[in-house]
């Protein structure tokens, strides 16, 4: 067990090494001179020498990257070059809201897609079933902003019940913080539930035609043991697996919900740096969010070991 749990995060290493290089060739290879574009359409052919010498555009690509990885290796992420702030203080101010949107948009999924997958399963063929299908093929077929504005418009616009857009931190105000958080967090979870909640009912059909199933049934015991103790427990890793693709989802979803709602999050922070050509900021950003994808997916595969003692051979 514990060599499983090592190989698993050694080979989080060059991963990590890899989205390094991708990020950095990404920008820096990308076509138009960064200088340029962040001196403005007005800047003189001085002004454009002299942001590339003082950004470091003017040496070797071999050598801004040594420089890069060497600061990056001492926690490093860069200074905004329009802010003049340290990239790590950005994101630290972003982080509030979008782990509180990422976390209630992950726990409406759960809660409401594998349920409802469970019970499509259990009443497969009929019009349960499809009704549930039906209404997650289509959340699934939906793009996020289109969710988001049909939500405002009928919740806050027309209704009024909750607000249109904005964010209240959790200190400030408990009531505010959650009347702030369920249009965004129904919006981008609607998605993610919807692919959860197919894969919950595909699972759960595969395993409830297994024998020991049937031989459950036949034994007497209840639908509820049956579904829960037995058919679940045994379809939990496909799940488990699905939901840590689901946070792909959410690393996509986050920027355009925060920009629909308003959200000051790290979302709006990408926006940001990506319209003013913040190269510090997105590389930063970038590097952020794929070391979390990797953290959730390494937590994931150690999850396989317990949920499935045969994973670890």
């Amino acid at each position: 067990m514990i060599g499983y749990i090592l190989r698993r995060i050694l080979m989080t290493i060059p991963v990590m090494l890899t989205v390094a290089v991708v990020v950095f060739l990404l920008l820096h290879l990308s076509p138009g001179d960064p200088a340029a574009i962040i001196a403005g359409d007005h800047a003189t052919t001085e002004d454009i020498e002299r942001i590339r010498v003082s950004l470091g555009f003017d040496k070797p690509l071999l050598t801004q990257f040594t420089i890069w990885m060497g600061q990056l290796l001492q926690g490093d992420l860069g200074v905004s070059v329009f802010n003049k702030v340290p990239v790590w203080e950005l994101i630290a101010q972003r982080v509030e809201p979008t782990l509180a949107l990422a976390g209630t948009t992950m726990t409406f999924a759960v809660l409401v897609a594998v349920p409802i997958g469970i019970i499509a399963a259990w009443k497969a063929g009929t019009w349960i079933d499809h009704v549930i299908m039906g209404i997650a093929v289509l959340a699934f077929s939906a793009p996020v902003f289109l969710i988001g504005y049909g939500l405002v418009y009928q919740f806050a616009r027309t209704w009024r019940l909750l607000p249109v857009q904005g964010y209240t931190p959790f200190a400030d105000d408990f009531t505010g913080f959650w009347r702030h958080l369920i249009l965004p967090a129904i919006t981008l979870g609607l998605v993610f539930a919807a692919l959860l909640a197919r894969m919950t009912r595909s699972t759960m059909l595969d395993v409830l035609n297994e024998d020991y199933i049937r031989t459950a049934r036949a034994k007497g015991l209840a639908p509820m043991p049956v579904l829960l103790r037995h058919a679940l427990k045994n379809a939990s890793v496909p799940i488990v697996t699905t939901i840590g693709l689901g946070i792909a989802l959410l690393i996509g979803g986050v920027v355009v919900t925060e920009s629909v709602f308003a959200i000051p999050g790290i979302g709006r922070l990408t926006i940001e740096a990506v319209t003013q050509r913040d190269y510090p900021i997105i590389q930063g950003v970038i590097l952020v969010a794929s070391f979390v994808y990797v953290l959730i997916n390494l937590a994931i595969d150690l999850a396989y070991a317990f949920l499935d003692p045969r994973i670890r051979y």
